[in-house]
């Protein structure tokens, strides 16, 4: 398995200096805070997607490329956070077949395996998107940076990728780990200071506005009673 494919990288390598650049500071943004936008990210990517795929095929079906674009553009993105559970079903699914196919040969149970993984993807739906985030910032983050220094000739980018293969799979996924750990320790602190602010306000609120307390009834006696009721009758 190659996380950074070398010729892929040579293709970013040939591109203008400024494109790698914003693409590791969206690397960045996607490794610290992907998790907490992935909607925002989920349907601009599947909208581009959409988008993409209508320019592509759109003559094959008759129809204006730019219309069948726009269309399918905007149906992908409205439907892009209702089909986020089926593919995160479907991923996971697979993912679980596949490693357990891999850890035991032996044990023939493909359909148990994705059962099992798309329901563990589904129920951990927040931790898979932060998991898929902090992973596709790793790769822009080492695709950009390799790709300006082999652009700028400090070294040769691609060349290394080609014989580093097994050291920038492990860098790739250990950052990967670190940025899922530092997504969920800053979502953390974040609800923190939210319950925080939120205790705050309704302290100063209740100080400023005391609850209301209705002023204690004298005493009344038993003989006072009869006597009351007749006094409201006669009135």
């Amino acid at each position: 398995m190659v996380v950074v494919a070398p010729d892929i990288l040579d293709e970013v390598r040939q591109l203008p200096w400024y494109l790698p650049a914003l693409g590791a500071a969206l690397g960045l943004v996607l490794w610290l805070f992907g998790g907490r936008q992935h909607r925002f990210w989920l349907v601009l990517l599947t909208t581009v997607i959409g988008g993409v795929v209508g320019l592509r095929f759109g003559p094959d079906c008759d129809m204006q490329p730019l219309v069948a674009g726009l269309l399918l553009a905007v149906t992908a993105g409205a439907l892009a956070l209702a089909l986020a559970r089926v593919l995160l079903f479907l991923l996971g699914g697979a993912a679980s077949v596949w490693l357990g196919h891999t850890a035991a040969p032996a044990w023939d149970a493909p359909a148990l395996c994705f059962l099992i993984g798309g329901l563990l993807g589904v129920l951990l739906y927040r931790v898979w998107v932060t998991a898929l985030s902090s992973l596709a910032g790793t790769l822009l983050l080492a695709y950009s940076i390799l790709g300006l220094l082999g652009g700028a000739g400090v070294c040769d980018a691609v060349g290394w990728a080609g014989d580093q293969t097994a050291l920038l799979n492990w860098a790739c996924g250990s950052f990967a780990v670190v940025g899922l750990l530092t997504q969920l320790l800053l979502e953390r602190r974040r609800v923190r200071r939210k319950l925080a602010k939120e205790k705050a306000r309704k302290e100063a609120e209740e100080a400023e506005w005391p609850p209301y307390t209705r002023p204690p009834h004298p005493p009344r006696h038993w003989w006072e009673w009869g006597h009351k009721k007749s006094g409201k009758r006669a009135a």
